[in-house]
C-alpha cells in the first residue's frame, strides 16, 4: 500500500472504461492515498452472480475503509458522507442509473434532475470525489428501445460529470489514459 499523502481535499475525478477495463482497481489505487475513505456502492445483490461479486469487490476494499450502500439518493449520501471523509469513491455510475430507471421508470426529465442533484451534490463535496462509471459511447447501438435510452442517460451523465471533474481518466485494458487534468498548466502538450 503507498504511503498515505495530504491531498487536496476538494478534487474530482472520473475514471471511465469498458467492462473489466480495471477501473475498480485503478480507483481504489487513487483512493488508497487518503486517510478517510468511504465506498459508496451502488450495486444491488439482485442474483446469486452479483451477490458473489459484491463479496469479491469488499474483500480486494481496505478493511479501514466505510462502505456506504446507495444504490438510490445518490446525492443525498454524497452530501451527508462528504462530512466526514476525505475521499468519496463511487462505484459505479453505470449501476446508479440503471437503478434509478428502474425504480420509478422515471422519465428524461427526471434523470435530467437527477443529474442536476448528483452534479450540485459533488461540487458542494467538502471531501474528494472519485466516480466510477463505463463509458457506452464506444459501443454498439442496443437492439431495444429501453437500451438506447440507458446508453444514452448514462452517456450524457458521464459528460456532466466529467465537465466537473478536475481528472478524467479512460481505463483500457488496464491502462491509464488522462483524458483531462486542470491541474496541468494550460499551455502544456503530452
Amino acid at each position: 500500500m503507498p504511503p498515505v499523502m495530504e491531498i487536496d481535499p476538494r478534487r474530482v475525478t472520473l475514471v471511465l472504461g469498458g467492462a473489466r477495463s480495471g477501473k475498480s482497481r485503478y480507483a481504489q489505487t487513487l483512493a488508497s492515498r487518503y486517510r478517510r475513505v468511504t465506498f459508496l456502492a451502488t450495486a444491488r445483490p439482485s442474483d446469486r452472480e452479483m451477490q458473489e461479486r459484491i463479496a469479491t469487490h469488499r474483500r480486494e476494499r481496505p478493511a479501514s475503509w466505510k462502505t456506504v450502500e446507495a444504490p438510490l439518493d445518490l446525492h443525498k449520501t454524497i452530501a451527508s458522507e462528504s462530512r466526514t471523509a476525505d475521499l468519496l469513491l463511487v462505484d459505479c455510475l453505470t449501476l446508479f442509473v440503471a437503478n434509478t430507471m428502474s425504480h420509478e421508470r422515471r422519465k428524461a426529465h427526471s434523470t435530467r434532475l437527477v443529474t442536476e442533484q448528483l452534479c450540485q451534490a459533488i461540487r458542494s463535496s467538502k471531501a474528494s470525489v472519485i466516480v466510477v462509471s463505463n463509458e457506452v459511447g464506444s459501443g454498439i447501438v442496443p437492439a431495444y428501445r429501453s437500451g438506447r435510452i440507458y446508453r444514452d442517460l448514462l452517456g450524457q451523465m458521464n459528460q456532466e460529470i466529467a465537465k466537473i471533474a478536475d481528472k478524467v481518466v479512460l481505463m483500457i485494458a488496464g491502462i491509464p489514459l488522462t483524458v483531462k487534468d486542470t491541474a496541468k498548466k494550460t499551455g502544456d502538450l503530452e
